[in-house]
């Protein structure tokens, strides 16, 4: 994998891309782990925890994970990178672009996410760069989630 400094704006500026890069290996998702996500949040919709109802009564034909436990799964997901950021001395998440539910995560599915460098912006605090990344139900074209994260790439303080 290629290594590019935080604040080599020109190197960053030629690996942006309008193409996502590899997935990264699947991570399953477990009924257990939308259950405890539902009690870490309070959101107990039934076509999350209530199994034999979402089997019954839910158009996706079981339970699905909430669209916010996908979004809190990114740290976990690693994406098949071309290269990593480096030489800086904190990376603070500076917020995001935007992101959308596109297509449900079913309970036992597993995901796999991938990703691209969507704009780099020299800032006085650091680097900024915006990363699109896209998570699947391992094998569906339309993507579960679409995700631009902002992380500022901050240099020693001297």
């Amino acid at each position: 994998m290629d290594e590019i400094r935080f604040d080599d704006i020109a190197a960053l500026e030629a690996a942006v891309s309008d193409e996502f890069g590899e997935f990264g290996p699947p991570t399953e998702v477990t009924q257990e782990m939308i259950h405890g996500f539902a009690e870490l949040t309070g959101d107990r919709q039934w076509i999350h925890v209530d199994v034999e109802r979402a089997k019954r009564e839910s158009p996706f034909g079981g339970p699905i994970a909430h669209g916010f436990l996908t979004l809190s799964l990114l740290p976990a997901l690693r994406t098949g990178r071309r290269f990593a950021v480096t030489g800086y001395a904190s990376a603070v998440n500076y917020g995001s672009d935007g992101f959308r539910f596109l297509a449900p995560v079913p309970a036992g599915s597993s995901v796999q996410a991938r990703s691209r460098l969507a704009a780099v912006v020299a800032k006085p605090k650091g680097t900024l760069v915006t990363t699109e990344t896209a998570v699947h139900v391992v094998g569906n074209k339309v993507p579960s989630l679409l995700y631009k994260g902002l992380v500022l790439y901050r240099p020693a303080q001297g």
